[in-house]
């Protein structure tokens, strides 16, 4: 672990322990250093496992169960589809890829609306800027069917070559 990566201890009583500053912590202070960006680690104390990705999960099942969900239940049931399929790694990058596109994109029309709403109207500002978002979905869709394309191709050849090979 490099030193700007902040360690987090989980013990057996469930607690989480920052051994930066040296207390326990709960799991909304863990969501807190997300917002934060702050680097961290969470470490099983018994087995030495990173286990950071295992408290994510509770951070959001723990947001998910406040009033106002982000996972609606027709979105959950498709990601579960995706475990164990053969587009799952293409499922996560693309929603990896998908999640980061509209950050960016989010962070850019805010400041472009800062900037343009002094010079034009509200309303062609607005249009303007989904035209621009518009074809930028547009342009990762195709990309993913592009890769989707290759994996199935990939996998047909694998398959022909495998059979091949059997004969």
């Amino acid at each position: 672990m490099t030193d700007d990566v902040r360690v987090i201890k989980k013990y057996p009583n469930r607690r989480l322990y920052d051994t930066a500053i040296s207390r326990y912590i709960t799991l909304e202070e863990i969501r807190q250093l997300v917002i934060d960006e702050v680097k961290f680690v969470v470490i099983d104390k018994r087995t030495r496992q990173d286990i950071t990705r295992n408290i994510l999960l509770q951070v959001i099942s723990e947001q998910e169960e406040g009033g106002n969900p982000l996972f609606r239940t027709q979105l959950l049931e498709q990601l579960i589809r995706f475990y164990g399929d053969s587009m799952q790694s293409t499922a996560s990058h693309y929603l990896e890829l998908s999640l980061q596109l509209f950050i960016e994109r989010s962070q850019q029309l805010k400041d472009q609306l800062r900037n343009r709403l002094g010079t034009a109207t509200p309303l062609q500002t607005l249009k303007d800027l989904a035209s621009e978002n518009t074809q930028l979905w547009r342009a990762v869709r195709r990309e993913f069917v592009k890769n989707l394309s290759r994996n199935k191709t990939g996998k047909a050849d694998e398959e022909e070559t495998t059979s091949t090979t059997d004969s």
